[in-house]
């Protein structure tokens, strides 16, 4: 039942069911509903039809019926007790009549009080009667016609004749419905489904080799269509992804066959009497670019993120705290800054943003690390917070406008920097600050850089 064909067609069928027998009931309650306004509404169409076939002479006399007319007199002769009518002329002397007998009007009361269109009710033989009377004029003069029939004489013709031929009519039509309909519909949906069958193949078709394939959506239902659309981006991030990564895998290789080499030569040279600090020395930098290379990894994958209220101002202040020694050792000072918080609507003048505090920590940390690296010694580097956007400055020699649009490259760095890192602490911002749904940007100070992490517009 998860066909969706199967589901389709299931739901006509029920539809077509419930609609033939709510048909049925309703016909069933009108014929069963013994109301006067229902058998009003019959005598009355009855009589206007008989009226309109009356046959007058040259002398405008009416003189009987047309053809039309006469088949039904045998109606007249064998239910004279159940059906009858009559024709008066303006003072209520009859004309014309059935054979019925005289107690049968008679019942009705005087002819002359029934000299009015409209319906009146009266009783015969113990049975409820209805009758109708219509005005018919001709030649200037008025007669008026009168028809009168019994309730269980209309109770047989509906209940009886009525309701077993609408029933076979009901049932004819239902299974002309759903041969029919059903048919054209079943073949309808294959047609329509024909394309997601095609769309489905083409995305089995999809593997690491052929990320590049899209989903066409030509001949697809434009209900499917936004999830087809939606496919094919996911498809893009995809590739870009595995783009990423294979860039990032070849980057990586790259950089870490130098340190081995190094290594090697160093263990080469150890034989010859050298001394194992260099040994050591390329060790550490290749351990600090392999742990720049897993937090990289672990910064990409989204899912790893856990989100909730941070306080920008005590993650800073870990940070500072964190890097005391290296900034000791470097000579620079380090300072975290509110920038008009204090008088703000939060009466502590603290912000908080939503964010993964391991990942904010790593942030900041990168960010004053890098900044460490290029400020000059007796210089401050200082992390200013504001309610939207916060930023590490440097006082620094900075960067020029080439190396501006290069400076969140993997394995880039900077021409003044002290150290021998990877390259790759402001690439590791930029994931943490994308996962996050904010922008970082590098801005140029005088002196020195200032790097930005504000959030994005809504």
């Amino acid at each position: 039942m998860n066909s969706l064909t199967a589901k389709v067609l299931v739901a006509y069928l029920v539809g077509v069911v419930l609609t033939v027998a709510t048909l049925v009931l309703v016909f069933d309650g009108v014929t069963r509903w013994r109301g006067t306004l229902y058998f009003d509404e019959d005598i009355s169409e009855f009589a206007e039809e008989l009226s309109e076939k009356l046959v007058f002479d040259a002398s405008g006399m009416p003189v009987g019926f047309n053809a039309d007319a006469r088949q039904y007199d045998w109606m007249y002769l064998k239910l004279k007790d159940d059906l009858a009518y009559r024709l008066l002329d303006a003072s209520g002397r009859v004309v014309l009549a059935s054979p019925a007998s005289e107690d049968f009007w008679a019942a009705s009361g005087p002819g002359a009080q029934r000299l009015k269109q409209g319906n009146f009710s009266f009783e015969y033989a113990g049975q409820p009667m209805r009758g109708a009377t219509e005005v018919v004029r001709r030649g200037g003069r008025a007669w008026y016609f009168q028809q009168a029939g019994s309730a269980r004489l209309f109770e047989l013709f509906h209940v009886e004749f009525a309701m077993p031929f609408m029933s076979k009519g009901m049932g004819l039509f239902a299974t002309t419905l759903l041969l029919v309909f059903g048919v054209c519909a079943y073949l309808t949906l294959r047609r329509v489904l024909k394309p997601l069958h095609e769309v489905s193949a083409s995305a089995a078709a999809i593997s690491p080799r052929s990320v590049h394939g899209r989903l066409q959506i030509d001949r697809v239902p434009t209900e499917i269509v936004p999830l087809v659309e939606s496919f094919n981006r996911a498809l893009e991030r995809l590739e870009r992804g595995y783009r990423v990564q294979q860039e990032f895998l070849a980057t990586a290789a790259h950089e870490l066959k130098t340190p081995l080499a190094l290594i090697r030569a160093q263990v080469e040279l150890m034989a010859e009497g050298k001394g194992p600090d260099l040994l050591l020395q390329d060790v550490e930098h290749m351990t600090r670019q392999v742990q720049q290379l897993l937090l990289l990894a672990e910064a990409s994958e989204t899912q790893n993120y856990v989100f909730a209220p941070t306080d920008l101002e005590a993650a800073a202040g870990e940070a500072v705290e964190y890097l005391t020694r290296m900034s000791t050792a470097r000579e620079v000072a380090l300072d975290v800054v509110m920038v008009g918080v204090q008088g703000s609507e939060e009466p502590t003048g603290t912000v908080t943003w939503d964010a993964d505090r391991g990942a904010l920590f790593t942030l900041l940390k990168n960010l004053l690390e890098n900044a460490i690296q290029h400020a000059p010694a007796g210089s401050l580097v200082s992390v200013e917070i504001e309610a939207d956007r916060f930023s590490v400055r440097d006082r620094g020699p900075g960067v020029t406008p080439h190396q501006l649009s290069r400076i969140f490259g993997r394995f880039w760095r900077g021409a003044h920097r002290r150290d021998h890192g990877a390259g790759l602490g402001l690439a590791i911002c930029q994931e943490i600050a994308e996962a996050h749904g904010w922008q970082l940007s590098a801005q140029p100070e005088d002196p020195g850089l200032r790097m930005v992490v504000a959030k994005s517009p809504p």
